[in-house]
């Protein structure tokens, strides 16, 4: 079982850009993401071809499952 948090941030030209953290420490803390989404965009760190993040459009979990079957 693999978990990403997904950062998604709003650009400079209004399309969605992400940022992904493996193995994100749970429990999340909501204000946290806040708070590091916030800092992201502040520091002006990061640029997309869509031009720099400029807001912060959400956050989510994403749990995947892998299931291996050998066939020989």
């Amino acid at each position: 079982m693999a978990k990403t948090l997904e950062l998604q941030f709003t650009t400079e030209m209004g399309k969605t850009a992400s940022l992904t953290v493996d193995n994100p420490k749970e429990p999340i803390d909501e204000e946290v993401v806040k708070l590091s989404m916030a800092q992201i965009i502040g520091s002006q760190v990061f640029t997309t071809g869509s031009g720099k993040l400029v807001a912060a459009k959400g956050a989510r979990v994403i749990d995947r499952n892998v299931t291996d079957y050998e066939l020989a």
